[in-house]
């Protein structure tokens, strides 16, 4: 495991170089990384590294969504109002229907199971969008508007309807029956989960606040916290639905809010873990990626992706209509909602694992959706966000200083 560890950070590390060499982002290297050395090519990577694999992936989740929070100003968010509340559910309501039009003549799959399709690939990817949109806040870009604010709180809530409703469509197509408690379980794992982290998050401030230690300790003790939070998720599934990545990232916020100090040099402190977890992260979803699949899969699927990708944006639009956005902070906005990456490496393989008839062409969806939105989303924002957004006024003065 360690020779596989190894490689995969010096590898990660050259080809992410080499890649913001040419002026594309890292990521594509690390995720490049991980198609060579898996087993689908040069199979380089231990079994028992791949065997906890998600696990490892789950741990760089943890540690992006909180750097989020301890990033994310709640007040900025609450000035954007209705569209932060639509961008959670309407883009991939639109990226599913428009998947449940098209896939059937495309891929000769039925209704259901283009359904099911659907649901796996309208995930937008926290892993991609939240680094981005920190460094957005950090430079000052869209800050009028809360448009960094808004695109991070609306893609970590993404997440959690499209898993649920994933859950919901597998169901029905492997049972033929559908569980209504199934949708509600949306609100409640919503609301349950900001106000389990909010209330971890007031009982750290306290302890913080009354037993001095290092904030190396509170690190630590924040990491912990937060894996206790996911482990509770699972704990609780069949009693009540808890999402624990929402809980992490509103503990982050909460300490934000209530302890700003903190806030900042604990933040300082993630993006040194997260230099070693995102390579990690993009590294091992590149490993899931079966070249094969992508090859045999035919210019339909691509085709298919694409489209999605297009009714995913006019759900972007529509979120936008009657706001006081420009015409640019939209079309950024459009982009930056497009990239797919850990959902799809997390659930892709579900269906046929459960041995559902559509199994294969899901999963091959599921890498297309990576090797297509991945790259597209990462370039659009990484290219145009200085040109499409504005630079806060006071920033520029800093700078000027």
């Amino acid at each position: 495991m360690l020779t596989s560890i190894a490689l995969i950070f010096l590898m990660g590390l050259l080809l992410s170089g080499i890649f913001q060499k040419i002026k594309l982002p890292g990521l594509l290297g690390m995720i490049l990384t991980g198609m060579i050395l898996s087993p689908h090519a040069l199979n380089l990577l231990d079994d028992s590294l791949l065997n906890i694999s998600a696990d490892l992936r789950q741990i760089a989740l943890v540690i992006i969504l909180t750097r989020a929070g301890l990033s994310l100003d709640i007040s900025s968010l609450k000035k954007v109002g209705r569209p932060a509340v639509l961008m959670c559910f309407v883009p991939a309501c639109a990226e599913i229907a428009g998947t449940v039009l098209l896939a059937p003549p495309l891929l000769g799959v039925s209704v259901l199971e283009a359904a099911v399709i659907g649901s796996v690939i309208a995930a937008v990817s926290p892993a991609v969008i939240v680094p981005r949109m920190i460094k957005l806040i950090e430079e000052g870009y869209g800050q009028e508007h809360s448009i960094p604010q808004l695109i991070l709180a609306g893609a970590s809530v993404d997440d959690v309807f499209v898993i649920v409703v994933f859950t919901a469509f597998v169901s029905l197509l492997s049972t033929g029956n559908i569980a209504v408690s199934g949708f509600l379980q949306i609100p409640v794992s919503i609301v349950l989960g900001i106000l389990l982290g909010v209330v971890t998050g007031m009982v750290l401030i306290f302890l913080f606040q009354k037993i001095h230690m290092r904030d190396s300790v509170k690190l630590l003790i924040l990491l912990s916290i937060s894996f206790l939070l996911l482990a509770a998720e699972d704990a609780l599934e069949n009693i009540v639905p808890v999402s624990g990545l929402l809980a992490i990232m509103s503990l982050g916020i909460v300490i934000r809010q209530k302890y700003e100090i903190l806030a900042v040099r604990l933040s300082s402190k993630y993006n040194k873990l997260w230099v070693a977890a995102e390579i990690m992260l993009f590294v091992l979803v590149g490993a899931t990626v079966d070249l094969q699949y992508a090859v045999s899969a035919g210019i339909a699927v691509v085709v298919l992706v694409c489209l999605a990708m297009v009714f995913r944006m006019a759900g972007v639009f529509l979120c936008l209509l009657k706001t006081k956005f420009s015409k640019k902070e939209k079309v950024f906005c459009m982009l930056a909602y497009t990239p797919k990456a850990t959902v799809q490496a997390a659930i892709g393989a579900v269906p046929l694992t459960m041995g559902l008839a559509c199994g294969q062409t899901v999963l091959t969806v599921a890498v297309l959706a990576i090797l297509v939105t991945a790259p597209f989303g990462a370039i659009c924002i990484d290219k145009t966000y200085a040109k499409l957004l504005e630079k806060s006024s006071s920033r520029k003065e800093r700078e000027k200083e």
